[in-house]
């Protein structure tokens, strides 16, 4: 019989589940995917996030499999093109952002060394580790995030308010928000 896990409220069917289980909170260090997250969590903006999951292989695939160097030379046209691919969210401005942050992502990289150096600085380096006990014990923004949004927009980004951002830090695992009974959780 298989072991029954409990898990953060949310994630109750696919392809949340999988996303749970394997990448939600995990800390994050690797550029290529920081700038994949950045990407889809800008898209995600006012839709749900199994939305955006059901879309990831149709964003690898338009957007050169998250380089933000390739991104940072999408044109007009290919902008364009992107507005007829059924793939990935088609909003003109979310297209324009993603091309936005890949040329602000490369100059964070070349200011510091690494995006993942600029972005772990908002957490002094480590995962903030919380324990929720329901769904409405999730915050929408901290301290932390709103620092985060405000320096970002600084350096040219769009699509990165103060929810974003903090949906990035859950993502990437700046911030351990699994609920205190969830298996993955790691203040226990």
């Amino acid at each position: 019989m298989a072991e029954i896990k409990n898990r953060c409220p949310w994630a109750t069917e696919e392809p949340n589940l999988t996303y749970h289980d394997r990448e939600w909170g995990k800390p994050v260090h690797d550029d290529r995917v920081l700038f994949e997250f950045l990407i889809l969590e800008g898209a995600q903006a006012g839709l749900s996030w199994t939305t955006i999951l059901n879309k990831r292989e149709g964003y690898r695939k338009a957007f050169a499999g998250f380089d933000p160097k390739k991104v940072s030379r999408f044109d007009a046209r290919k902008q364009a093109a992107l507005m007829k691919d059924e793939g990935i969210v088609r909003n003109r401005l979310k297209i324009k952002s993603a091309v936005l942050n890949a040329r602000a992502f490369l100059q964070v990289q070349k200011q510091y060394g690494s995006f993942d150096r600029y972005i772990w600085q908002f957490v002094g380096g480590k995962p903030i580790v919380n324990a929720r006990k329901g769904l409405g014990d999730y915050p929408s923004r901290t301290a932390e995030s709103d620092a985060m949004s405000k320096a970002l927009k600084k350096l040219g980004f769009k699509f990165v308010g103060t929810t974003i951002c903090y949906a990035f830090m859950q993502a990437c695992g700046l911030v351990n928000d699994h609920s205190a009974n969830c298996f993955k959780n790691r203040s226990k």
